[in-house]
């Protein structure tokens, strides 16, 4: 055949589908593409997360879906975990069932039948943990041991309750705890005998807790007092403290911790309680011999501890062992003023006595330090009498001298009971403090308390020893001298830290004791102006001379301050005429800050000197014309700081005071013109306003103008509005019109607005009564119609806008 002759026939002979039928056919195979496509990534993802968990691969299942396998889910607890929770409930369990069956169905069966299911039970179960620990299952034993632990404190209830039903329930229980230690002991000592895995923890720590009350049951038992009971707790303690030490088992080192600890600390709390409840030498005696039992044992485990803590602590539970049992004795010994100091020289005979490692001679000084810092919080409510007492002359000013220094302070205070050795106490522990803290770190903060305490030692001397009230104002007044002085003296300290770590306390307690020694000198006249002037005169010297200038010359203000008041009482002056006098403190306030270099003191002067201030103006509020002097005296002070570059804003301070001062005087004249008081508050503001203009054209009129321009129009306004007369909106009208006419030619909004604006409600108020008039002339149409045609134009100009809007946005449709 030719070949021209065969293609033609072929090309014929194709058959070529219609598109639509092709295209039909496309995307069915696209689409079975696409799942065959999503079938291998599916496999592809698993596979990759089986070889990631290394875990053994699994008959694949084929999703329908691309959708990928999510992270396997973690279990929230462990195996061993769950496996604890349920040995131990299900051992709670039974147990609870054995205590049901023991006391509430007991009575359904007979002796024999009783003593046999128990005994049978009790058995099995001690028996079955044997065959449980040879199969390697010791959790299930510790749980079953558990359960039979607790039958045989079932069986001993039973006992008592069937055989030894006349027996003592003491002795029982003593016997019983005791046959119960020997017999749990010995059946964790037979498990742990036994070839195989390790021995059960459980038994022989039971039985350490059993033990914890043999010995004391039988001394209750035995017909024995609190004494001999704190003893056998504490020969207790001391076996319990023997095992720790000793033993090497985890669990019962554990265990005998807790029980010596609570059984340590029971008796050594009862042994205190018996101390402080002796009523004479013996009964002290024998409760001292308990805490010396309760020290030797407790340093007998400081010296045998593995752990330097436990070594510090038990050391410290010692030594204070010791001066409770010491202190007791002397307790009962002495008067009863002197049963704190007792207690206080067994401590600090503690510091001298202390031998032995590091870890023991810290635990002791610890000990020390807190008899101590307990003898001195007993003697704080007596210096907080004596420092805070004399607070009740405020309300008795120059009412008499009283008898002695005790009654000077306790006229509305208590005094507490046995205070008379206070202090000796406080200067006792000021003297240890400077003696044995020689650290590099603690010597500074050690001189600083020593000092506080000596201080509080000296101060509550007089009201102790109930000295003469002149006594005690002297001997506060030298020793405000005294810590003064030491701020002028103090040398630096011979470590790397400032000497101002020890001056400003110093100045901070003199501070303190003036406040109280001025209080108490307000008992006499006499004595309140001869101890303010004397306190005015020392502060002042320390503040030129001394480190702490700013306390000291705030101090030597306020005291002078109430000096002048002092003195203007005592020539019979009124407050408001005292108030004069009192403004000598904020003029010599401002002269000596001028001259002084240091900014904190300057600022520590300022404020005292403003201060003294508002005192003068408290003093004369209720005479409205001294007050107006008052301020003005104020604001000239004011002014005058101001002069100095740095407080130019005290200006501002005096401008207020100066308004102030001249609306207290036109109200003590009675005027009642707004405008009185309201100029001079605008011309001033004006002033500024036009030098600020001068120096920054670019300022708003609005800042410059309208506040001063505001403080006067508005008040007249107001008051126009209600003015019957024709004067003051005539004067206000033309007021406000200059103003607009000013403010249009030099093109200034504040006065152009606020004018304009005055301007125009002053007319509307002028012309209202005839609005009024024609408003009651016109027809009672006329108003509906005007509102009509308001709303007409209204209408008529919104649709002309929205025509506009219709063409603008087909003008645009066809650019598109």
């Amino acid at each position: 055949m030719p070949s021209g002759m065969t293609r033609t026939t072929l090309r014929h002979m194709t058959y070529f589908p219609p598109p639509a039928e092709e295209l039909r056919f496309l995307d069915s195979e696209l689409r079975q593409l696409d799942a065959r496509r999503a079938q291998l990534l599916a496999r592809r993802a698993w596979l990759i997360t089986t070889l990631q968990q290394a875990v053994q691969p699994v008959p694949p299942v084929w999703p329908n879906g691309p959708t990928p396998p999510g992270p396997p889910s973690r279990p929230e607890a462990t195996a061993p975990g769950v496996q604890n929770v349920l040995l131990v409930l299900g051992g709670v369990l039974l147990t609870i069932a054995a205590m049901v069956f023991t006391l509430v169905s007991w009575g359904h069966l007979g002796i024999a039948g009783r003593s046999l299911v128990l005994g049978a039970v009790t058995l099995a179960v001690l028996g079955a943990p044997v065959a449980l620990l040879r199969r390697g299952l010791r959790s299930t034993a510790e749980s079953v041991a558990g359960l039979g632990l607790a039958l045989t404190v079932l069986d001993a209830y039973a006992l008592y309750e069937v055989v030894f039903t006349a027996a003592d329930g003491t002795t029982y229980a003593a016997a019983a705890s005791t046959a119960l230690a020997a017999v749990w002991a010995a059946y964790g000592t037979a498990l742990a005998a036994l070839p195989g895995p390790a021995a059960l923890r459980l038994p022989h720590p039971a039985a350490l807790a059993v033990a914890q009350l043999p010995l004391v049951l039988w001394t209750i038992a035995l017909g024995g007092g609190p004494l001999t009971v704190t003893a056998a707790a504490l020969l207790t303690a001391a076996f319990d403290a023997v095992l720790a030490l000793r033993v090497t088992e985890r669990p019962v080192r554990l265990v005998a911790v807790v029980c010596g600890f609570g059984t340590g600390g029971w008796g050594v709390l009862a042994a205190g309680l018996l101390s402080l409840g002796a009523a004479g030498p013996s009964a002290a005696a024998r409760a001292a011999a308990l805490l010396l039992l309760a020290a030797a044992i407790a340093l007998g485990v400081a010296r045998f501890a593995p752990r330097p803590e436990l070594v510090t602590g038990t050391a410290a539970t010692g030594a204070l062992c010791l001066v409770a049992g010491l202190g007791g004795v002397l307790r009962v010994s002495v008067p009863g003023d002197w049963a704190v100091p007792g207690y206080l020289a067994c401590g600090i005979a503690l510091l001298a006595a202390v031998r032995g490692p590091e870890a023991v001679r810290r635990g002791v000084a610890l000990a020390s330090g807190a008899v101590q810092a307990g003898a001195v919080l007993w003697a704080a409510p007596a210096v907080g009498v004596t420092l805070l007492g004399p607070a009740a002359w405020l309300r008795h000013t120059w009412s008499g001298v009283p008898a002695d220094a005790r009654a000077a302070v306790t006229g509305d205070a208590h005094w507490p009971p046995y205070a008379v050795t206070v202090p000796l106490i406080l200067a006792a522990v000021a003297v240890v403090l400077v003696t044995a803290v020689r650290s590099e770190q603690w010597r500074p903060r050690a001189l600083t308390a020593a000092l506080t305490l000596t201080w509080a030692a000296v101060l509550v001397a007089p009201t102790a020893l109930q000295l003469p009230y002149t006594a005690a104002l002297l001997i506060q007044g030298l020793m405000v001298s005294a810590l003064l002085a030491l701020t002028l003296t103090l040398k630096p300290v011979p470590v790397p830290v400032p000497a101002g770590r020890v001056a400003w306390p110093a100045a901070g307690l003199a501070l303190l004791t003036s406040l109280s020694l001025a209080l108490l000198s307000l008992a006499a006249e006499p004595a309140t102006l001869a101890v303010l002037a004397s306190l005015t005169a020392v502060f002042a010297v320390a503040a030129w001379r001394g480190r702490t200038a700013p306390v000291a010359a705030a101090a030597s203000l306020a005291h002078a301050t109430a000096l002048a008041c002092a003195v203007g009482a005592s020539a019979g002056w009124r407050p408001e005429h005292i108030a004069l006098l009192v403004l000598v403190v904020p003029v010599a306030a401002a002269l000596v800050a001028a001259r002084l270099d240091d900014s904190v003191t300057t600022v520590a002067v300022e404020v005292t000197g403003a201060v003294a201030a508002l005192v003068a103006i408290g003093l004369a509020v209720v005479d409205p014309p001294l007050l107006a002097l008052v301020l003005s005296l104020c604001a000239v002070i004011a002014a005058g700081t101001a002069v100095r570059s740095e407080r130019r804003s005290v200006g501002y301070a005096a401008v207020v005071l100066f308004v102030l001062a001249t609306w207290v005087r036109l109200a003590a004249w009675r005027v009642g013109l707004p405008e009185a008081y309201t100029l001079p508050v605008t011309v001033p503001a004006l002033l500024v306003g036009a030098l600020r203009r001068r120096r920054d054209p670019v300022a708003s009129s609005w800042t410059a103008y309208g506040p001063g321009l505001t403080v006067t129009l508005l008040p007249s306004l107001a008051t126009a509005w209600g003015d019957t007369e024709w004067t003051r909106p005539l004067l206000l009208g033309a007021a406000a019109l200059l103003l607009t006419l000013l403010g249009a030619r030099h093109r200034l909004r504040a006065p152009l607005v606020l004018g304009g604006s005055v301007l125009a409600l002053d007319a509307l108020h002028e012309l209202g009564p005839y609005l009024v008039q024609v408003t009651d002339a016109l027809p009672r149409w006329v108003p509906p119609a005007l509102a009509g045609l308001l709303l007409l134009a209204l209408g008529a100009t919104y649709e002309q806008r929205l025509r506009d809007v219709r063409r603008v946005r087909e003008v645009l449709g066809r650019m598109n």
